[in-house]
């Protein structure tokens, strides 16, 4: 499946000598982190790690942020249970994150639990430049090092080790401590989705989003304790100098469908007119790159959602959620209105070579956000 975009094959510098202009070289697409990212100046620069890591019966994600005039860690759990969202099991009224009682085609949460930490100035964040030191590594700090919430009530490590990336975490909830030891491999061969997105030369961002990484590991709050044995992983990897007011539309997917393993990574309404797109297949290990803008149809979070690409049939899916997590900041100065959608993906997307692929009940979300920040 062509793309316009340049694929870009050695390692590259995203920034000009200064670390605030986009070197417009290095706008294009990788199969594995390549790009070197060192980003200077301050109040629009944004470094995170986000990784979810999911089951077919509960998940976690954790965040690692650093907004310059603001640091974040954060833990999301959420049991779930088999069938929701696919056959009606538990089907009924279910609070969301955000308080509010959905209907319809929501099911049944057992457990919830956020936590956060905010810290002023992201004193005790520490985030490395570069994934895989920008030098095609398997995702995760080349210089070895730790990205790390080292103060405040949420901790958080992740740590780059021989075939994969460890995630250590722990925290106090309302229901007891929330700990969690998790291991992401990455195996041999495995390519990612790495892109650069040019709003201007002063505006852009780099971000590797890898999905279908097999994932184990234990999580436990209080005296429960849960297995993410046979988990899939997915990272969300940003480095970049952000306008002040920016949407997007983000969704992903990983597991086992049609005799193949896929991971599914699409975006959307941020990157328009850029003249690149963060959507991209994993079959089986192997990235397609998918360049043109998807279309999203969807007209409540908790309602059925259809994400398709319009000039191909590279990407023809509907996305039915069990849950609807909501997250609203208003500061005045910081906006954060979050509508992110778990459930499962159904339809077909097609692979380079032609190959058409059957998705059924893949299990991942969808979410739409708008920041200023």
């Amino acid at each position: 499946m062509p793309t316009h975009e340049q694929e870009i094959t050695r390692p590259a510098d995203l920034c000009l000598p200064g670390g605030r202009r986009l070197d417009r070289a290095a706008v294009g697409w990788s199969r594995s982190p390549l790009h070197r990212c060192d980003l200077r100046g301050w109040g629009r620069t944004k470094r995170w790690e986000y990784w979810c890591v999911t089951t077919p019966t509960h998940l976690v994600a954790v965040t690692v942020a650093d907004i310059d005039y603001l640091g974040l860690g954060s833990v999301y759990f959420l049991e779930y249970g088999r069938g929701n969202g696919r056959d009606g099991d538990g089907a009924g009224t279910v609070p969301d994150g955000g308080g509010r009682a959905g209907t319809g085609s929501l099911g049944t949460v057992r457990r919830e639990i956020s936590r956060t930490a905010l810290l002023p100035l992201a004193h005790g964040v520490r985030l490395p430049h570069s994934l895989g030191g920008g030098t095609g590594g398997a995702g995760g700090d080349g210089e070895r090092g730790e990205a790390a919430v080292a103060a405040g009530p949420v901790r958080i490590g992740m740590r780059q080790e021989r075939d994969g990336t460890r995630l250590r975490f722990r925290c106090r909830t309302a229901e007891g401590p929330l700990d969690g030891d998790l291991f992401v491999a990455m195996p041999p061969g495995h390519e990612t989705m790495s892109v650069v997105i040019p709003w201007s030369d002063r505006r852009f961002q780099y971000t590797s989003k890898h999905t279908a990484r097999p994932a184990e590991g234990t999580v436990r709050i209080g005296g429960t304790s849960y297995d993410f044995q046979g988990g899939w992983g997915v990272l969300d990897h940003g480095r970049g100098r952000w306008p002040y007011d920016t949407r997007w539309n983000w969704g992903a997917a990983s597991g086992s469908t049609d005799g193949r393993v896929v991971g599914l990574q699409f975006g959307g309404r941020w990157t328009a007119g850029t003249g690149m797109t963060e959507n991209a297949l994993c079959v089986d290990g192997r990235l397609t790159k998918i360049g043109e803008e998807l279309e999203w149809h969807y007209d409540d979070f908790g309602e059925p959602w259809t994400i398709r690409t319009p000039g191909s049939d590279a990407v023809d899916l509907s996305f039915t959620p069990f849950h609807v997590r909501e997250d609203r900041t208003n500061t005045g100065v910081i906006l954060n209105d979050t509508h992110q959608s778990f459930g499962h993906y159904t339809g077909t997307v097609r692979a380079d070579g032609g190959t058409g692929i059957r998705v059924e009940g893949l299990l991942g979300w969808a979410e739409q956000v708008r920041m200023r920040w």
